[in-house]
């Protein structure tokens, strides 16, 4: 029997009765912050951060599997908005086409869109394409790899070290798709009625080879061709990067899905900003490399900056999708986005957190004449507004 705990993303640390392998293993992992509890014996205190989602530990020393679960602030229905729309701003895949509201948890909504996007990806049947293959032979076929045979074979005529190009479904599209499918079903808290279903989709990709845990996803891009598979191969990667399979010291395995609050916040700014100032006439750089120093020795990467038709920085922001201190936004922000403007000569520069205790704001910085915006987006409203409220930070930025 698995014992679970349910914490919520970045609430006050709550005191449970565990057993020391499972907090000395919650310690180790990057999934909450774990120690002992200084003020009864056997217990542990427990803090979520910005990850959301379910792991399960299992190790020697631990007696049974101990599942921890971390709800996320907002609705799971705006969680997926701010996903779909860092994944796919045009929203042709979330308009009606995968409803999760029915879920009240991150994993169980998530295994369902995403065999939802699988099974209209694969309506049409398996897609097909060319795959380099190479092999030992007993007929020449497609092309000699003549080092190789020199290497392998030593002279000898036969088997023949031959590549050539096959046309199959074991491509890389397919093979992302498996992959995802294969590794939803090996995730605990996957309701019984999506397993049954994401089991359907790998009856359907059975002919195909999916990637051995640890290896690198293959390749693709997004053509014509491949068009009807865009939404679906979007979000099996998201899955496939937030998976979590770690082995540590002593046995200790942390097996699950997190999702970062952080990127994700990071990546829907960002991406919904570049769509609003779309067509302006200006150009949008994401993670753009700056130096601080005029010896080009410190480093630094603001989240988003936007150049104008000469080429200049017009403008810079930074995302903060973080707790905030009691009585405001931290003060540390303030003297970070301060350098990003010092470094590319700006005169503002523009802080965007998720909304929790404090409104807009702007501050004025002594003796440089640096305008610091801090905006504040609220993610629990309608898709729309929200949109609307970003291309009012993009307007600000536009003609700041």
């Amino acid at each position: 029997m698995t014992r679970i705990v349910e914490l919520v993303e970045h609430a006050p640390a709550v005191s449970l009765a565990l057993p020391d392998g499972v907090g000395r293993a919650l310690a180790a992992g990057d999934v909450v912050e774990a120690a002992p509890d200084p003020y009864a014996a056997g217990r542990w205190s427990l803090r979520a951060g910005s990850k959301v989602g379910a792991v399960t530990l299992t190790a020697p020393d631990v007696d049974e599997p101990f599942t921890v679960r971390i709800t996320p602030k907002v609705p799971i229905a705006r969680l997926f908005f701010l996903l779909g729309h860092s994944l796919d701003p045009t929203g042709a895949w979330r308009d009606g086409e995968v409803d999760v509201a029915e879920h009240r948890d991150l994993l169980p909504a998530l295994a369902h869109a995403v065999e939802r996007q699988v099974d209209r990806a694969l309506r049409q049947g398996l897609l097909q394409g060319y795959r380099t293959a190479e092999e030992s032979a007993l007929v020449v076929r497609g092309r000699i790899r003549e080092a190789e045979q020199i290497r392998r074979r030593f002279g000898a005529t036969l088997p023949v070290e031959v590549a050539y190009d096959e046309y199959t479904t074991d491509i890389a599209e397919n093979r992302i798709l498996r992959t995802a499918v294969e590794r939803l079903l090996r995730l605990p808290g996957v309701p019984r009625d999506v397993r049954r279903r994401l089991m359907h989709q790998r009856a359907r990709l059975s002919d195909v080879t999916p990637v051995v845990q640890g290896q690198r996803l293959p390749d693709w891009q997004p053509t014509r061709l491949n068009s009807r598979y865009h939404h679906a191969l979007r979000l099996a990667r998201a899955v496939l990067d937030g998976s979590s399979a770690e082995h540590a010291p002593g046995g200790l395995r942390i097996d699950g899905f997190l999702f970062d609050m952080n990127k994700l916040f990071e990546d829907f700014v960002t991406v919904a900003l570049r769509e609003s100032l779309r067509g302006s006439g200006h150009t949008v750089r994401l993670q753009d490399m700056h130096h601080l120093d005029e010896a080009a020795a410190v480093r630094m990467r603001p989240d988003f900056v936007l150049y104008g038709p000469n080429g200049a920085p017009c403008a810079v922001a930074d995302a903060k999708y973080k707790a905030e201190k009691r009585n405001g936004y931290p003060d540390a922000d303030l003297y970070q986005m301060l350098a990003y403007c010092t470094a590319l000569g700006l005169d503002e520069g523009h802080l965007i957190y998720a909304k929790g205790n404090a409104s807009h704001a702007a501050h004025r910085v002594r003796h440089a004449g640096v305008l610091i915006h801090q905006h504040a987006l609220d993610l629990d409203q309608e898709p729309a507004k929200l949109l609307a409220d970003v291309q009012e930070v993009a307007r600000r930025m536009r003609n700041g």
